[in-house]
């Protein structure tokens, strides 16, 4: 009787014929979706206690201000949403959903003030305009466009003011001596040669880099064809810091500040324009000082200036945190972001 020939052994791509397929579970994705809705309310949370006592403060002297002007204050800081949505559509030839873009950039806003450089805001925007189906070389061409029209809008409106109103604004402290402004024009040459020398050294940058320059100019070049868009995106971009400044105003005249509107808005943009490339949250800190001191040298009291910085920061920053962030993390529950 002849031996029973032994089975081959099954190749290595078969060995998993026959076994039951990996049940996946969906809970898994539903925590990482969870843990990413929570996480901007527990960043908030956290922030709140540090900075608690600037919070109580600053709600403690509003409480016996003008309700009236505040109420303006709060008008003008949700008209700055607006405008950001509207530069958000600017920068791009597909038009957006209005509502969503709006939720979007209400979010967006709540990002912004816990990472620095405008990163929170970026990046909601960015997964905002990829869930809308915008290639990601084209929607980070459409932030790079929106970064570089905003402060050249900004430039644009300081230098109207200083034109049209050159004797009526005492700018005499603010004007920076001759070492200062060697310096600053040093720093920017500096930045501006940074980008080419690290191109011609760092070889596998060059084609991302020139496909990325190439995909901005493109879709810029296509913007500025369309009336609508470039309505959008530089007249939004110009609103922006007239709007801020209209909110300081509105803070300001119902604590009493001894300064006119044009004289707020050009502290503003004077204060920003001066420190606003230094990464902070939001813009905290840094333009808090600078805006405080402008206001200063334009003859505002010192403890009133800073009420009115502090004021400020809550109608614009502490008052829509909570519902900006409730926002995010709906959105993000509900898969727009």
């Amino acid at each position: 009787m002849s031996p029973l020939p032994l089975p081959l052994p099954l190749p290595l791509d078969d060995l998993s014929v026959g076994l039951p397929a990996p049940v996946r579970s969906p809970s898994a994705a539903r925590l990482t979706r969870l843990t990413l809705a929570l996480l901007p309310l527990l960043s908030i949370g956290a922030w709140a206690a540090v900075d608690w006592h600037a919070v109580r403060d600053g709600a403690a002297r509003l409480a016996a201000a003008d309700p009236w002007w505040l109420l303006a204050g709060v008008f003008f800081t949700c008209l700055g949403w607006v405008s950001a949505a509207c530069v958000r559509q600017g920068a791009l030839p597909e038009r957006l959903p209005p509502g969503l873009l709006l939720a979007s950039q209400f979010a967006a806003g709540a990002a912004n003030h816990i990472l620095p450089a405008s990163i929170g805001a970026h990046a909601v925007t960015l997964r905002f305009l990829q869930g809308r189906g915008v290639p990601l070389a084209r929607a980070t061409a459409s932030l790079a466009l929106y970064s570089l029209v905003k402060p050249l809008a900004k430039t644009l409106v300081l230098i109207v003011f200083l034109v049209a109103l050159p004797d009526a604004l005492r700018l005499g402290a603010l004007v920076p001596d001759t070492s200062a402004l060697l310096l600053a024009a040093g720093g920017a040459a500096l930045g501006l040669a940074t980008a080419p020398l690290l191109l011609m050294v760092v070889r596998p940058l060059r084609r991302p880099a020139l496909g990325f320059v190439r995909t901005a100019l493109t879709e810029a070049r296509l913007l500025h064809t369309r009336p609508s868009r470039v309505l959008a995106l530089w007249g939004g971009a110009a609103a922006t810091p007239l709007l801020q400044g209209s909110v300081i105003a509105s803070v300001g005249f119902s604590l009493g500040l001894p300064l006119s509107w044009t004289q707020v808005v050009l502290a503003l943009l004077l204060a920003s324009t001066a420190v606003g490339a230094v990464p902070a949250p939001g813009g905290i800190g840094p333009v808090d000082a600078a805006l405080v001191f402008t206001m200063v040298a334009f003859g505002a009291p010192m403890g009133l200036a800073t009420t009115t910085v502090i004021g400020y920061r809550v109608l614009t920053v502490w008052l829509p945190l909570l519902p900006g962030t409730l926002v995010l993390s709906a959105l993000v529950h509900r898969k727009v972001l």
